[in-house]
């Protein structure tokens, strides 16, 4: 049966809250959980963004979900530095802990003071770190000299079994690269013929594991309240590349977004105060092929969501088969 997960959304609420709110997701019936790695929200509406690491140990370690996390190694991180991490979550707790690897948004990298890179300069570090990353995660003691440097690397407690990196993508060309290196893809909501689009160029190329969907949706018992959630929280996240990789402040995003309004945010928000409408875009993301679906409501306070979700939508979900 279809995975139904609860996505984490640190850049919105806070770590402690956050860690309430995942822990009643799992209660009332969600299978899953991933998170966002953000050091910068989108807009300061957002106001926070916890450090996700320290909080995944939290949340694996109280809970019995499986989580995943959406990270970016080369600059902010050193790829060592995510191997070691990473691998310390998986020796922990082995099989529940999976993380893709994305080649980073400069709001977050910027902090570094380095110069943000190009898309394919970007690409290919991303490609160069995943490469250390496994052989960290396999025991080699690494050197490695390119667009990162390492030296002497090892990991002491290598995980059993490693975990698996999952690759973020957004357009098709990514997901097409990524079947070389990736445990499996993931992506948000966007129209059924590219994210068909995706996947099937993501197979022809050899891309293995299972495909991950993180679906942005705004729900309350009034749609009005469901367009102003939407349009508060997340006008800010609708443009596309290379804006969302290029801008390096929460403030930049804030005005950029001023003139965003109820169409556009449908447009990346599944906005309905009808849980059956809820309940028919995510079957049909099922039917495109999808293995697991993450939701993200993008408001802040996420336990009317996941009360409503829980009586309404989960039981439906659960009866329909994975393609």
């Amino acid at each position: 049966m279809a995975a139904i997960g609860f996505h984490a959304s640190h850049e919105q609420i806070s770590p402690g809250q956050l860690l309430k709110d995942v822990r009643l997701a799992e209660e009332a019936g969600f299978g899953a959980a991933m998170c966002s790695d953000h050091i910068e929200p989108w807009s300061a509406r957002q106001g926070h963004s916890g450090f996700a690491w320290s909080w995944l140990g939290a949340a694996l370690a109280t809970t019995s979900l499986g989580f995943g996390v959406v990270t970016a190694p080369g600059q902010r991180y050193h790829p060592a530095i995510i191997a070691h991490a990473s691998a310390t979550l998986a020796s922990m707790f082995p099989g529940r802990f999976w993380m893709a690897p994305g080649s980073g948004e400069n709001m977050n990298e910027h902090v570094t003071g380095d110069p943000w890179p190009l898309k394919e300069t970007r690409q290919q570090r991303l490609e160069e770190c995943v490469d250390v990353i496994r052989r960290l995660h396999a025991g080699e003691e690494v050197t490695h000299h390119g667009l990162v440097t390492v030296e002497q690397a090892r990991i002491w407690d290598v995980p059993s079994p490693p975990p698996p990196l999952i690759a973020p993508a957004i357009s098709v060309e990514t997901a097409r690269r990524a079947a070389g290196w990736a445990d499996g893809l993931v992506t948000v909501n966007q129209p059924a013929e590219k994210l068909t689009e995706m996947l099937a160029a993501y197979r022809a190329e050899g891309g293995r594991g299972k495909a991950v969907l993180q679906i942005h949706l705004s729900w309350a018992p009034r749609e009005e309240d469901a367009v102003a959630i939407a349009l508060d929280q997340w006008r800010s996240n609708v443009f596309a590349p290379p804006i969302p990789w290029d801008l390096p402040t929460a403030a930049h995003f804030d005005g950029v977004s001023t003139d965003v309004g109820e169409a556009q945010v449908r447009k990346s928000v599944n906005i309905s105060a009808s849980l059956d409408r809820h309940v028919q875009w995510l079957g049909e993301y099922l039917d495109l092929g999808f293995d697991e679906l993450y939701l993200h409501f993008v408001g802040q306070e996420q336990a009317p969501f996941i009360d409503a979700f829980a009586d309404s939508v989960l039981p439906q979900l659960r009866k329909v088969p994975v393609a």
